[in-house]
């Protein structure tokens, strides 16, 4: 039988990690670009006195029916679709291309890592902030909106200061196509005088929280991998060590969760369905463990040179048994 993995051509490294597992635990693997699809691959759903769906990319053919089990790591469908196509009829070749792959996936009986409509549920961040608090994790005290005289109520109560995120990816492209991301971001006392701008978008505001380290918890079935990082060690990654992870690439340490954090860790992936997912935490300097969230197809690839956490090893286990 077969893993499919459903990917796009820029991915990371760690689909080539995964599918090494697998091939050593003596299984298979089907990549399938996503973002080539319609242009360069090709998917015949036939339906008539059998039942054949046929996933065809450059010389290989895959049967879906031979499919144990599905790896969701990223979705980019139509993105080679020319640009100098029609502004409209563009849009619905790529809608289209997008509910075609979306019935294949959904009509793949193996395992699903996770099934999609888990995963999407499990992607919303307040949500997640209310089943975390109600199983008992720790959590900083947030507020999502659009009216500036909440957020400067909400100032007052957090006596160590502010910062803001956002609840969705988002980030602002240059003239030369360069990514510039929003990270997290403290707030200053003339951002309060400068709040007009939430009528056009609201943004999320929390307490700061004191770091002793931040963690990055990964999770597979019933296995928790996590390491730790001393993101205060750099200026530019005091709120966000996203902003030097290159930097601190070679700085991530293992770390053992208490055991009730653990548990609780592991009934909130029962809450969402999920047997993955990548959780954020910060270790304050008194110990307690603040969750801040969980991404249901987070990266991980980092962690398996530094500090050498097995987990494609973990996924290709999960994904064939």
């Amino acid at each position: 039988m077969t893993v499919l993995i459903i990917t796009y051509s820029q991915d990371n490294e760690s689909i080539p990690l995964v599918i090494q597992a697998i091939e050593a635990q003596g299984g298979k693997a089907f990549r399938f670009d996503t973002d080539r699809f319609p242009t360069e691959v090709q998917l015949d759903v036939y339906y008539g006195a059998t039942e054949q769906v046929i996933l065809s990319a450059d010389d290989q053919k895959l049967d879906l029916s031979e499919v144990s089990a599905v790896w969701y790591r990223r979705i980019a469908i139509g993105s080679k679709i020319p640009t100098t196509m029609d502004k409209q009829m563009r849009q619905a070749s790529i809608q289209e291309s997008r509910v075609t792959i979306q019935g294949m996936i959904a009509s793949i009986q193996g395992f699903h890592l996770d099934p999609l409509p888990n995963i999407r549920r499990a992607e919303n961040k307040q949500l997640q902030l209310q089943v975390a608090r109600k199983i008992g994790l720790d959590t900083p005290r947030t507020l999502t909106t659009n009216n500036p005289q909440a957020v400067k109520q909400f100032a007052q109560e957090c006596e160590l200061g502010m910062i803001t995120k956002m609840l969705s990816s988002f980030a602002i492209y240059d003239e030369q196509g360069r990514e510039k991301v929003v990270f997290t971001n403290p707030i200053s006392s003339e951002d309060l005088d400068n709040l007009d701008g939430l009528r056009f978008c609201p943004m999320t505001f929390q307490e700061k929280i004191p770091k002793a380290v931040e963690l990055r918890t990964i999770i597979v079935g019933s296995n928790v991998f996590t390491a730790a990082v001393d993101s205060q060690a750099l200026d530019k990654a005091r709120y966000d060590w996203r902003r030097q992870g290159i930097a601190l690439l070679d700085a991530w340490e293992l770390y053992s969760l208490p055991q009730d954090v653990e548990e609780k860790l592991l009934k909130l992936m029962v809450e969402f369905g999920l047997n993955y997912g990548a959780i954020d935490i910060i270790l304050t300097p008194d110990g307690r463990h603040i969750f801040l969230e969980i991404n249901p197809v987070g990266e991980f690839f980092w962690l398996e040179r530094c500090p050498g956490l097995p987990i494609s090893h973990a996924i290709a286990e999960v994904l064939q048994k």
